[in-house]
């Protein structure tokens, strides 16, 4: 074993003990949480790997939906098991339909991309964070259930994850001639680039330890982040909202969907 403390170590006898005494107080897995999240799976990418449309020798790639297959083995003892099984289960991805006219697809960012089938097309909730998955995302979706025009787009709140993949769904044109509409909370704008503007380049070093997004994809790095796999690399951008969320209860029709907020 080397001395560097960068080095990549074996567990320890210590946190060998303390994975085996928690691992004895996990309840038996009845198999409901892995039917759940399976149900409704309809498909998913031929090609793991989300091309980047602006490559660099750093990061060439914006996703690999294959990155992670290494945790459908046994947990070994350098994870916790309860983060082993939901890296697990966020390991799942693809597009799967959550109830008639409402599909989702997962595990091709940090988020889920909602797709809501309206009279003429797609309403679609929380664009991902890149234009690459938000396209990969969207591509599946035409793949499995035919071509149709995105009508709207909602952003559920000002975090990168649920806007940046925006121009991946639909042209800054069509939403800026009034075609589509974009719907978020009031104070979203302020919001996003006070976030992601201003406090950019500290949120940017956070995000990097936060989220592990440098330490390579095995047992003994990156595993997963509990809220999803990871966070892709690449093109996002922020197109304004044209209509806001002001209080409770208002109510909108969009591709002639009714919706409450």
């Amino acid at each position: 074993m080397t001395d560097d403390p960068r080095s990549r170590k074996p567990a320890t006898a210590h946190t060998r003990a303390d994975i085996e005494a928690f691992a004895a107080t996990l309840p038996p897995d009845d198999g409901t949480d892995a039917a759940n999240v399976a149900r409704g799976f309809i498909a998913t990418r031929t090609d793991p790997v989300i091309p980047k449309l602006l490559p660099n020798p750093w990061q060439p790639i914006t996703w690999d939906l294959s990155a992670s297959d290494f945790v459908h083995a046994a947990c070994p003892d350098t994870v916790n098991p309860s983060l082993w099984r939901q890296a697990g289960f966020n390991a799942q991805h693809g597009l799967y339909e959550v109830l008639d006219g409402f599909y989702q697809v997962r595990g091709f960012d940090t988020s889920s991309i909602t797709f809501i089938r309206g009279d003429v097309g797609w309403v679609v909730i929380d664009p991902l964070t890149t234009t690459e998955t938000a396209t990969a995302a969207y591509d599946l979706v035409t793949e499995h259930l035919g071509e149709r025009p995105v009508t709207a787009v909602i952003y559920t709140h000002s975090h990168v994850d649920h806007y940046g993949g925006v121009l991946g769904v639909v042209d800054r044109a069509r939403v800026e001639s009034g075609e589509v509409p974009v719907v978020a909370p009031e104070g979203f704008l302020h919001e996003a680039v006070a976030e992601n503007v201003v406090a950019a380049p500290a949120m940017g070093r956070r995000a990097t330890y936060q989220f592990g997004m440098l330490l390579p994809a095995d047992e003994q790095g990156h595993v997963d982040q509990g809220l999803g796999k990871g966070v892709p690399t690449g093109s996002s951008a922020l197109v304004a909202p044209t209509i806001e969320i002001t209080e409770t209860g208002q109510e909108l029709v969009l591709d002639g969907i009714r919706m409450e907020f």
